[in-house]
């Protein structure tokens, strides 16, 4: 009889243990609820291994394997620009990273893709899709992204620091991109696909816009032949002028700058000699195409030590301007002028009209808008030539000069109802 029940008991352990291995025991100790699109999936859907769990299936050290299993391909995302941020870390090794190493650790390791959760709504346990908001985390300020609903970084001055906060930052009220007012968000534009597969967007102005011929500009073979859409059409873009960065040792007079102490190491201070919100300057893209560039940076340094300046003050790291897109979007253009008779906005700018004399400061350039010294990493400052042939006044434009001014005034409204 005792031996009986000896083998009852076996069996019925036996059968425990088939069940246990044949069935999840993860949330016998785990109380999580999973919401959102993964509501209902098992644990292991994600987590691959009750034994040897996948702690972050989302993870960038994983590759993010609990996510690609289903999401086949998306792992290429940590080997692009957003997640590899090679061209930050270039940029800061040929600059900043040549008086200190550790610059980029210090003060550039934010905005870093660290798995798929940081654009699928943060939690793991809660996927989403991702929204504009979650895009704002990174892609706000002075980098491309919240410019399209209207929002310019203030200048780093605390007495600049007011008005409405968001994503983090206080902003300047702007004139929004007109796909934002028509209710556009970023993933209408820039898919997880093209994003993956290296590209900046999935779409291109003429996907959705053919160039109505009754404007003037959009008749002149050489603008939709060597332009880009939004070298016109973009209304305004956030421009940096000089980017400071100050590295203090043994130094109280740091604490005499009332600047943002957000913005990088408790050894640093960040400021910008200048910044504009109007039309960008323009140059030309790796695609040789007429396109708005900006700087990115004008980078500056000084080492302050037991509050004196070591070696020079205001060092001249780099000089690197970059073609890029405002998403500024608006319908109408500049007036022919704008860039037929402006030299300053093709980096030309005559030393007679110069404002700010950059030399007589001790910061090495002749001007923020004189290419000398400077360089385009992705594309190229206008050839003065160029501009020049620009410069001639022919039939062709004196009528369509004309045509411009009096479709402006034909369009001017009373200023009060009869």
């Amino acid at each position: 009889m005792r031996s009986m029940m000896r083998c009852i008991v076996a069996l019925s352990l036996l059968l425990s243990a088939t069940v246990t291995f044949g069935k999840e025991n993860c949330t016998v100790c785990h109380k999580k609820v999973v919401k959102g699109v993964h509501r209902g999936l098992p644990c292991l859907s994600c987590h691959l291994d009750e034994t040897r769990t996948l702690a972050n299936p989302a993870s960038r050290e994983s590759r993010a394997a609990g996510c690609v299993g289903c999401h086949k391909g998306y792992a290429a995302l940590f080997d692009q620009p957003m997640g590899s941020r090679r061209g930050e870390l270039d940029f800061v090794a040929a600059s900043y990273g040549r008086v200190d190493p550790g610059f980029f650790g210090k003060n550039c390791s934010a905005c870093h893709l660290k798995g798929c959760t940081d654009c699928h709504a943060g939690k793991g346990h809660d996927i989403a899709r991702p929204r504009d908001r979650d895009c704002f985390a990174c892609h706000k300020g002075y980098f491309v992204g919240t410019d399209y609903y209207g929002m310019a970084p203030r200048e780093d001055s605390m007495r600049y620091q007011r008005g409405e906060v968001a994503y983090g930052e206080a902003y300047l009220k702007m004139t929004p991109d007109l796909h934002a007012e028509a209710g556009l968000a970023c993933g209408d534009c820039h898919s997880m696909k093209s994003l993956a597969a290296g590209g900046k967007a999935a779409k291109v102005c003429t996907d959705c816009h053919e160039p109505d011929r009754r404007v003037p500009e959009h008749r002149i073979a050489a603008h939709l032949e060597k332009m880009e859409c939004y070298a016109c059409h973009s209304a305004w873009a956030a421009q940096e002028y000089g980017t400071f960065f100050l590295r203090f040792t043994n130094s109280p007079s740091q604490e005499l700058y009332a600047l943002r102490r957000d913005q990088g190491a408790e050894e640093y201070l960040k400021s910008a000699y200048l910044r504009r919100q109007d039309a960008p300057p323009l140059g030309l893209n790796g695609r040789g195409r007429v396109s708005p560039v900006r700087p990115e940076f004008i980078a500056y340094f000084t080492d302050v030590r037991n509050d004196r300046a070591v070696w020079d003050e205001n060092r001249l790291l780099a000089a690197r301007w970059k073609a890029f897109f405002p998403h500024t979007v608006r319908r109408g253009t500049v007036m022919c002028e704008g860039c037929h008779d402006n030299p300053r906005r093709f980096l030309l700018e005559r030393k007679e009209d110069r404002i700010y004399q950059l030399q007589a400061e001790g910061m090495t350039l002749p001007s923020f808008w004189d290419a000398s010294g400077q360089q385009v990493t992705n594309g190229a400052f206008y050839p003065a030539r160029r501009y020049r042939d620009m410069g001639g006044r022919t039939g062709d434009y004196r009528r369509a000069y004309l045509e411009k001014w009096q479709n402006l005034v034909n369009h001017v409204e009373t200023s009060s109802a009869p």
